[in-house]
């Protein structure tokens, strides 16, 4: 649920990078980081235990314009990956405006991709959302590797909904700021509804 500061006349929208652990949510989020204008962006912020890290920085993209007077201001988080940190993941979906599942491509990780996914929707719903009505992305990361599964497989398994979905290799950057982008795009479209 965005959150309006009226003083700085801002919305503030809150982004989740979901998946499983290590397929590449991070990596996303250092890659959307250092390409972002210094003067738009806050610190990034990891909140480390010994075992899990989430990471978290806010931006204002000036580009996507104003909303009833207002600048959007988006704050990207990402939630560890491992299943036994859901405490983690449930509290950090509190308040989501939109989710990206970066789903790991290679062909032994599907099954961590699916209960991943399968643990999301459990997630959104403890929270009161509906994932069939939440904005929210696909992006299939590490499609560099040379063990991919086929997209057409993945989605099957992943989006049988036909959300958007993007192919992607977070470490150089390909497909990272498309997957953001459309998120961004569902997300103002829903905050220009009224909602």
């Amino acid at each position: 649920m965005s959150f309006i500061n009226y003083s700085s006349r801002e919305i503030n929208v809150k982004l989740v990078y979901y998946g499983p652990g290590l397929c590449g949510k991070t990596t996303n989020l250092h890659y959307i980081y250092r390409k972002t204008n210094p003067e738009a962006k806050g610190k990034m912020i990891s909140l480390a235990t010994e075992t899990e890290r989430t990471l978290f920085f806010d931006f204002l993209p000036l580009a996507l314009g104003e909303i009833r007077g207002f600048k959007t201001r988006f704050h990207l988080y990402t939630v560890p990956g491992q299943v036994f940190y859901d405490a983690s993941r449930k509290l950090i979906l509190k308040g989501v405006d939109g989710v990206v599942f970066v789903a790991d491509s290679q062909v032994e990780r599907m099954e961590a991709n699916v209960e991943s996914m399968d643990n999301l929707r459990v997630n959104l719903a403890e929270q009161g959302y509906d994932i069939e009505k939440i904005p929210f992305v696909v992006q299939y990361n590490k499609r560099d590797l040379p063990n991919v599964a086929p997209v057409p497989e993945m989605e099957k398994l992943l989006n049988t909904r036909g959300l958007p979905s993007y192919e992607a290799v977070a470490t150089t950057g390909v497909g990272v700021f498309d997957t953001l982008k459309n998120l961004a795009k569902q997300v103002l479209f829903e905050l220009k509804k009224g909602r």
